[in-house]
């Protein structure tokens, strides 16, 4: 057969192994993971009498929106090959500082400010030591979530800062319309926001190729530095806002709120389908696994389900979705092999 011939051959069958749009659209994890949300909404609506009410469902939103929200920024970070184990201490220093705050008498418009001014100094921190300083950035936080989560201690000792004021409330408590609550529609803001940002602008390409390989997106000229300073400033900044609407609903501060969280953020994130290893990766599917997510919490609280279990549960769920796609490849190549 002549080099001609065969050139024609490849050709032919390359494009074959892409297979067409739709059954690539049916075969991501996106769509995978839609129909598991599908299939928990239904076993809940028949597990519970009052799952299906409209008010317990707006409750519902509560369990993810201000996880989700940090998810989003998270997303970025993981894609771009990093991460961020301090967010949940973040969340304790903002709400400190707030609790604080409010004690000489602060009002409403400086708590917000306070709240999301020292989410990204926070961010801003972890940026310069993991960006400007080239630290490893899983060490960095590990280090930084005792450090703030710490100061947050030192400052409230084993007292609660309450006697926010009355407006306050509105930011975690409040509805805009009907059953919509503020945190929700935030939530969807959120949303569309970090979709645009990573999936149609040049940011957003440029933290792909930053977690695929940033030695080439160095060469490409890609500020890399940059670019991961402003995505740990986007992460300070949601756990920044995660911080008003947590202590809003809380209505008051301490020192543990939002313990355990960082391992919660980064679950939903997985779950959604970004690699751990970056790369790769879509808002979509975080917003996904952050519905699969409250609706399986708030289906287990509906029955009664003991928080500890739905502990074990979030830390199997964070191990089988990290574990799946790397054996589903290894299974894959010995098939090749």
């Amino acid at each position: 057969m002549s080099p001609t011939h065969i050139e024609q051959r490849e050709k032919r069958v390359i494009p074959d192994r892409l297979g067409t749009p739709l059954r690539r659209m049916l075969a991501s994890w996106e769509v995978l993971l839609f129909g598991v949300a599908v299939l928990i909404f239904i076993a809940n609506s028949l597990a519970s009498p009052y799952f299906l009410d409209a008010w317990n469902l707006s409750d519902a939103t509560f369990n993810f929106t201000e996880k989700a929200m940090i998810a989003f920024a998270m997303a970025l970070l993981i894609i771009a090959g990093e991460i961020d184990l301090s967010v949940a201490a973040i969340i304790a220093l903002a709400s400190t500082a707030m609790g604080y705050a409010v004690q000489m008498g602060v009002g409403t418009p400086g708590l917000v400010a306070i709240g999301i001014t020292t989410g990204l100094a926070c961010g801003a921190f972890n940026g310069f030591l993991v960006a400007v300083l080239r630290l490893p950035s899983i060490v960095v936080t590990i280090g930084t979530m005792s450090l703030f989560r710490g100061i947050s201690y030192i400052v409230l000792g084993d007292q609660a800062f309450g006697k926010y004021p009355a407006d306050f409330a509105y930011f975690g408590q409040g509805y805009v319309f009907w059953v919509f609550s503020f945190e929700f529609v935030l939530f969807l803001a959120m949303a569309l926001a970090f979709g645009i940002l990573l999936h149609k602008t040049n940011f957003g390409r440029q933290v792909y190729v930053i977690g695929n390989n940033p030695l080439a997106a160095r060469f490409s000229g890609i500020p890399v530095e940059r670019v991961k300073f402003i995505l740990f400033l986007l992460t300070g900044l949601m756990s920044g806002i995660a911080a008003v609407c947590l202590t809003s609903r809380l209505g008051s501060t301490r020192p543990s709120i939002a313990q355990g969280w960082e391992l919660e953020v980064v679950t939903m994130v997985v779950l959604g389908g970004v690699s751990i290893l970056g790369g790769a990766g879509t808002v979509v599917g975080v917003v996904i696994a952050a519905f699969v997510m409250g609706l399986v919490t708030f289906g287990l609280g509906l029955l009664n389900v003991p928080g500890i279990v739905m502990s074990i549960f979030i830390g199997l769920l964070l191990i089988i979705t990290i574990a799946l796609p790397i054996v589903a490849r290894r299974i894959k190549h010995a098939r090749k092999a």
